[in-house]
């Protein structure tokens, strides 16, 4: 990293205290632009990367709500609007009590560059709140949602800011989201929230979007070495959205899925994991993944260890959240013969274990490539909002799998003009960052 890069890089570390993640984040992209920066004075002279790193907004706000007791709860809420150069600002918002301002920050940097490569006009920004929403009733949940919009609703628009679902926050939580919006604004903005049901303005493939996209993300990087996943055994974390539709994906391709997780433990099922129970066990019962062991004599459940451990698998789909490949995660994988990374979850490997990779040769996408099809869907849900129109399952799938299949294609051919063939993070870092810069330096300082 040269000297200009260390010192914004130093900057954001000292103006952003106990922020790891966000560190981690900003010095995975810029340790990429070296060639960039110097071939381009006139980002230099724009303090594009210095302007970049500071997020144009960020708010944040208590969130009080009344539990079914009757008492009264208090709950922190944040919004960071990270960019707005190609577009408003677009991303979800995650209900989880690890939610703090850094990790939303995190995030929302990486939903710059990761919406970028979908080429959809959409600028990057995160939000949620350390509210839990597991274990509380419709009832409880609607109140908190009711009073986080409240506040949230002065603060985004079909024009400035579009939030979505992330972990915790699924339909039910857009629905009452979006009915306070309705209630507070007296206007039906569809365009205002994404990820909302089908009968009022939701797009089809939606809930599939991320789990799909990056199972397509990796068979274009095995059909570039004249490969596909037929046949071969993967290792999927995570038993959410992205993770079920990741394996049906992967099912539908021919590969075996043998493992699923959640904070409980991690599942090995050699015979291929049972798609419908998994959707039964966790979109209708909201369960947990040892349910799913007491129902498939073939499983076998870890209580409190993680997929990488097991021995079968050549690709590994990390679906559940930040850094959960250490380098101890990622000595196993390349011991055991994993050729390859794409990651469904953001961040979800540590820069450790991203050396690992390389060093052992395994192929590997960051997750602002590979799972960029689930903003990219709630793009497209936009412009059905837009229109007022409802496209098909399959004309909207197809839309993504063009989208996934450019943006292989973008970073491939990025990384080619660096030097570096074939490196999916390098390619992935520049192509997104030139579309921002540009529009930066053309935008004027602001």
């Amino acid at each position: 990293m040269d000297h200009h890069l260390e010192r914004v890089y130093e900057t954001v570390v000292a103006r952003n205290p106990v922020e790891p993640e966000f560190h981690q984040a900003v010095h995975e992209v810029i340790e990429s632009l070296g060639k960039v920066i110097t071939s381009r004075p006139e980002y230099g002279d724009y303090a594009v990367l210095e302007r970049l790193v500071e997020p144009e907004r960020q708010i944040m706000f208590r969130v009080p709500w009344v539990d079914d007791k009757g008492q009264v709860r208090v709950n922190r809420g944040f919004r960071v609007e990270f960019n707005s150069a190609l577009g408003p600002y677009k991303g979800g918002l995650r209900f989880h009590p690890s939610v703090n301002l850094g990790i939303i920050k995190f995030l929302g940097f990486e939903q710059v560059f990761k919406n970028a490569l979908t080429g959809q006009q959409i600028g990057g920004g995160k939000g949620g709140s350390d509210f839990n929403p597991h274990g509380k009733s419709d009832g409880e949940v609607m109140r908190f949602c009711q009073s986080f919009m409240t506040e949230l609703y002065r603060h985004i628009g079909p024009n400035t800011d579009v939030p979505a679902g992330d972990i915790g926050v699924g339909g039910r939580e857009i629905g009452y989201l979006f009915g306070q919006y309705k209630r507070i604004t007296n206007r039906f903005d569809a365009g205002v929230l994404t990820g909302k049901s089908l009968g009022w303005g939701g797009s089809l493939a939606r809930p599939e979007a991320t789990g799909y996209g990056t199972v397509r993300f990796a068979q274009s990087m095995l059909e570039n070495k004249g490969e596909s996943l037929e046949g071969k055994s993967v290792l999927v974390s995570g038993s959410g959205n992205v993770a079920i539709y990741a394996i049906e994906r992967a099912q539908s391709l021919g590969a075996k899925v043998v493992s699923i997780s959640d904070s409980s433990g991690a599942v090995y099922d050699p015979d291929g994991i049972d798609l419908e129970l998994l959707k039964d066990i966790k979109e209708v019962r909201r369960g947990r993944v040892s349910d799913y062991v007491s129902r498939r004599r073939s499983a076998d459940f870890r209580s409190g260890k993680k997929v990488w451990a097991i021995e079968e698998g050549e690709v590994a789909l990390p679906c559940a959240t930040q850094n959960e490949i250490t380098s101890h995660d990622a000595r196993k994988l390349a011991n055991n013969g994993v050729q390859l990374v794409a990651e469904g979850a953001n961040m979800p490997s540590t820069p450790e274990a991203i050396d690992i990779y390389n060093t052992a040769g395994i192929m590997y996408a960051p997750g602002k490539a590979a799972n960029a099809g689930g903003v990219a869907t709630s793009a497209l849900e936009m412009q059905q909002n837009s229109a007022r129109q409802q496209w098909t399952f399959e004309k909207t799938a197809d839309k993504l799998d063009e989208i996934m299949i450019n943006i292989h294609d973008t970073c491939l051919q990025a990384a080619e003009e660096m030097g570096e063939p074939g490196d999916y993070v390098l390619g992935a870092n520049v192509a997104s960052f030139r579309l921002v810069a540009d529009a930066m330096v053309e935008q004027g300082i602001c």
